[in-house]
């Protein structure tokens, strides 16, 4: 590795105590009701209700009106969509199709284009409270050849983690996929450009802000050859793999006309079985199919909102992780959830898995332990996700001195039932880059003006 992401946000070497807060969701066994002690980027104590630090401290913030939780961690997202939200001609349109419309508009993406993506998605995430952002791109029109770079470089502004994948596509509709030939690449520009970004942005140390994985679009729009490589190099890096599966319906009838076999016996033809690997949505398995999964311990990205809009189906979230599997929380792409907020996506999934198990197994904190402990395992990261002594401190500040709050009696159970949707605060590494619900460097009106204008660009050229 090469190069060292260094967030544009000042550091400081203070202790500071987290004092009193109103209710703290810690996901893990701690007990931080009288608050977290925090030095340069780690929690060093937890503190019991009534007690003060044991270790000497700097500063105070005073937490009483908040509810802390860990950062929220997103495990699957399309920044480039944010510029294509409900879209027209893309409405109302089930997976297939709607993939099909929305790939003449992606095509004409460009360096300008994904950058201000990048930046808005991750922002609007950070408002939310979310700490770690994830992004699966595979769309590389002709101009679009660095945009795991473009993303790098447009995220050191905010001070968030990320997780990079470099997506693919290298079946074009003249081969039998989905895509357009105009958006997908060849083999070995894929490959060698999968190695590169690997070398020069993937950091695998303790408190890293910058991750990267192997990620084709989806069984049907690589080849076989290329599945089978992109694990190859995956397992030789020592990164991960993720890639769409399991979806849809249709999805199933396509792998199976295509390659005579279902989309998991085909992941494991191609070598993808693992702990390493992890799925965006998993909804329609077999029974056998899910204890095949949990055999191999792989990872599921949960995207409820994405899933309801498109009518896909329900993911057997309590069935994979009885199995063996993780589970982590997803908002997916824009242009199929229009929403960048983990936050309401949490409160989305409770009430659609609940919908499937019943308000007993679904509860507050079981879908904030999938929107934080959940994903960071997901996404192989054990030093975030929990409030603990020796964890990153990427914390997020709920205020829920609001209307839709008044009255609640369990102030956990109120962030997700009353719907939260903005954090007061987010302290990623220490750092407070969230204050007063606006980022400490980033402008959002400067962005949003920007993403609009490119937006309209985007439509223009697609008409």
């Amino acid at each position: 590795m090469n190069h060292v992401t260094k967030p544009n946000i000042d550091k400081t070497s203070q202790k500071i105590w987290l004092k009193s807060p109103l209710a703290v969701f810690t996901a893990s066994n701690s007990d931080a009701s009288g608050g977290l002690v925090v030095h340069d980027d780690k929690i060093i104590e937890c503190i019991s209700a009534g007690q003060t630090p044991k270790s000497e401290y700097d500063s105070v913030i005073e937490c009483g009106n908040f509810v802390l939780t860990p950062g929220l961690i997103n495990t699957h997202h399309h920044f480039y969509q944010t510029l294509t939200r409900c879209l027209p001609q893309a409405i109302n349109k089930p997976l297939f199709p709607w993939l099909k419309t929305l790939y003449k508009v992606w095509q004409h993406l460009d360096d300008e284009m994904l950058y201000s993506a990048t930046q808005l998605a991750s922002l609007e995430l950070m408002l939310s409270g979310t700490s770690m952002v994830c992004d699966h791109h595979y769309v590389f029109p002709k101009g679009l050849d660095n945009a795991i770079d473009i993303q790098a470089e447009a995220l050191k502004q905010l001070g968030c983690r990320a997780m990079l994948t470099r997506g693919s596509m290298s079946l074009g509709e003249s081969d039998g996929g989905l895509p357009p030939d105009s958006v997908v690449q060849t083999q070995d520009t894929i490959i060698q450009d999968s190695i590169r970004v690997i070398k020069q942005h993937h950091e695998s140390f303790e408190g890293a802000y910058l991750n990267i994985a192997l990620a084709p679009c989806s069984p049907f729009s690589v080849t076989t050859e290329l599945m089978q490589e992109t694990a190859s190099v995956a397992q030789k890096h020592n990164v991960l793999l993720h890639t769409h599966l399991a979806e849809t319906e249709d999805e199933n009838v396509f792998c199976e006309r295509m390659y005579g076999m279902r989309p998991l016996a085909y992941l494991d033809k191609c070598n993808w079985l693992g702990p390493q690997t992890w799925l965006a949505h998993g909804i329609h398995f077999s029974a056998d199919e899910i204890t095949l999964l949990g055999k191999h311990k792989v990872g599921i990205a949960h995207c409820p909102s994405s899933n309801m809009l498109l009518a896909s189906g329900i993911c057997p979230t309590l069935e994979l992780e009885k199995a063996g599997c993780k589970i982590g929380m997803a908002v997916d792409g824009s242009a199929s959830n229009d929403c960048s907020n983990l936050s309401q996506e949490v409160r989305q999934s409770l009430l659609q898995q609940r919908l499937k198990y019943g308000a007993e197994l679904i509860t507050a904190e079981k879908v904030l332990g999938w929107a934080t402990a959940g994903s960071a395992s997901v996404l192989h990261r054990n030093d975030i996700g929990e409030l603990a002594p020796g964890k990153q401190a990427d914390i997020a500040f709920f205020d829920l001195n609001e209307l839709r709050f008044s009255g609640a009696g369990d102030p956990i159970a109120a962030l997700v039932t009353c719907g939260v949707y903005k954090a007061s605060k987010l302290m990623v590494g220490g750092n407070l880059v969230i204050e007063d619900e606006q980022h400490a460097n980033a402008l959002s009106e400067q962005i949003l003006h920007q993403h609009t204008q490119l937006a309209k660009q985007l439509h223009a050229k697609s008409a």
